[in-house]
């Protein structure tokens, strides 16, 4: 699953910390953090009101693009799958415990 948790295009020097987040049917949030490591790369967004502020974790493969000029990340889910997903925990952080639920979750699509 190791494509799961990789770029598809690498933003390079960029950082993608604030940049918008659209899912395939809308506006999500926004990124409130972004890791680039390799093979374990992933956002994580803050939905705001759009889910009571919960903040979610994206892997970076499921990102379909980048827009560097208008700070947008496109990714390839819907909102109701990113609703769906396991929670993330903002006071724990991304849990290596936890990795196999979410590849599990974001793999079966």
């Amino acid at each position: 699953m190791s494509d799961l948790w990789t770029y598809r295009s690498p933003p390079g020097e960029v950082s993608l910390v604030g940049f918008s987040v659209d899912a395939r049917d809308g506006k999500i949030g926004k990124i409130d953090d972004a890791t680039y490591d390799v093979e374990s790369s992933y956002i994580v967004v803050d939905t705001g009101p759009w889910i009571f502020g919960r903040k979610v974790l994206l892997p970076a493969g499921v990102i379909e693009e980048i827009d560097l000029d208008n700070e947008r990340v496109m990714v390839a889910r819907t909102k109701d799958e990113i609703r769906e997903a396991p929670e993330f925990d903002s006071e724990t952080g991304f849990d290596r415990s936890r990795r196999d639920e979410w590849d599990s979750y974001y793999g079966g699509f």
